[in-house]
Order: C-alpha cells, then structure tokens, then sequence
C-alpha cells in the first residue's frame, strides 16, 4: 500500500518524496498490465496519482503518449529527475483528480497502485470519477486496480522486511501499526520509520496514512452512478478471476 496520504494526513507529502520513491521502485505487479491496456485501447494516455512515474515511465519507454498527474510538486520533481538519469522526458501536470481541468481528451484514464483510496467520502469518489470520465471520450476506457480490504492484526507494531541501506552506513527500518475502522471503511497505518546512522544514533520519523477503501459491488456503483458501463472486474493482473484469496481488484471499464 502506498505510504503516505495526500489529504487526511498532515504530513508534507512533498518532504517525502524520495523515501516513497525508494520503498516502491521495485513494485513490476500492475507494469505490464497498464502497458497492455495502453497498447490495446492506443491513443493518449491519463495516469491518475502518477507519484514519482514509476508506470508513468514505464509506459513513456513504450511509447505510449502517457500525461501524468500527481497532486505533489516534489513528487513530480522527482519524476523528471529520475527520467532524466535515463534520458527521458514526461509530460506531468500538478493537481487533483476531483478538481483538476485539461483542455485534452484522453482514450484511457488509468489509476494504478490504489490512487482512488484517497478519497475518502461519497462526494469525494464520485467528484473524481465525473471528472475523470469528462476527461474521457466517449467509449473511452478506464482501468484501475484497489486491494482487498484485508488486514494484519489491530494495535500491533509489526516490522515486514521493510529494510533500506544508504551509501553512508545509514539503515533505516519501517515498522507500522494499524487501526481499523469499519465503519467508516478506513484503515489508519502509522509508520514509525527508524534510521540508525553510522555512530550508533538513532533517529525516528511518523507518518499517518488513511486510506478509504472499497468493496468490489460499490465501486461497481459508484462508476455507474459517474457514467460508466458495468466493469470488467478481475482478482489479479493476469486477468483471473476475482477470489477469496485474491489481494487485488483490477478494474476495466469505458465511458458511456
């Protein structure tokens, strides 16, 4: 799950941009899949919560015609200078996905790596889905994926091999608790991130994340109430079928 959270934390997501960028560099799951959607549906390219571009990337390298959006100044500057390293220029644009306005129309929308769980309430999520569907051509498709609304133990801190190690002797660990409300349908994970430098000192940073997260027949709702067709809905990137051992929702489905 991504680490930091745009809206209801009131941590700087721009402050953390590099440490995000480390932790999910290595994430291949959902590349492939949004490459092939890409090339199938052709045309330009929309990726919702592009981060620091690591799809929005991938999908350039391809030559697709991909115009990332990211909400965080400092997590789109990060982007153009890892694709810089390789000789690569992106077409990013600042905003949010309820508010944002481009004067170009898209033939696929894509939203990887759980970017509609920042949205927390029903105005937010169908404010955003409208938004994104006027962004769309008619039959034009939109592809995203969220994960299963399955959790560790509550009120435990627990450590999952988290362990980063910089060129200067320091080690930096991430340990996490969890706390679970269902109401609401929010799950609060708390990171306490660990750095022992060189001399032995240890220092700590904490972050909040909320994520809001869904079941597969309210999404289901909620994209036909925001003017799309009943979705294709698959448990994993390979297009299998939607199980309960599942971990992920990958969703396909076009603009009405």
């Amino acid at each position: 799950m991504p680490l930091f959270n745009r809206t209801l934390s009131s941590v700087n997501y721009d402050d953390f941009a590099d440490l995000y960028d480390h932790q999910y560099d290595l994430y291949r799951d959902d590349l492939h899949f949004y490459a092939g959607v890409a090339e199938r549906v052709g045309g330009p390219v929309l990726e919702v919560g592009a981060g620091t571009g690591r799809v929005t990337a991938f999908l350039a390298r391809r030559g697709v015609d991909v115009t990332g959006l990211e909400p965080s100044g400092r997590m789109i500057e990060r982007a153009r200078e890892r694709a810089a390293q390789s000789g690569l220029e992106l077409r990013l644009e600042q905003g949010d996905m309820q508010t944002f306005g481009l004067e170009r129309r898209f033939n696929l929308v894509i939203a990887p790596f759980n970017a509609l769980m920042h949205l927390y309430t029903p105005n937010e999520q169908v404010r955003a889905l409208e938004n994104l569907h006027a962004h769309l051509g008619t039959g034009g498709t939109f592809a995203f994926d969220l994960y299963l609304p399955r959790f560790g133990k509550s009120n435990t801190l627990r450590h999952e091999g988290e362990t980063f190690y910089a060129a200067d002797g320091r080690r930096t660990d991430v340990f996490f608790v969890q706390r679970h409300d269902k109401v609401r349908q929010h799950i609060t994970t708390e990171y306490h991130v660990d750095t022992t430098h060189a001399g032995g000192q240890l220092t700590r940073r904490h972050y909040t994340l909320t994520q809001r997260y869904y079941t597969r027949y309210e999404m289901e709702w909620l994209l036909r109430f925001a003017g799309f067709e009943a979705p294709r809905v698959s448990g994993s990137f390979q297009g299998g079928p939607l199980e309960k051992g599942s971990e992920v929702m990958v969703f396909q489905t076009r603009a009405l």
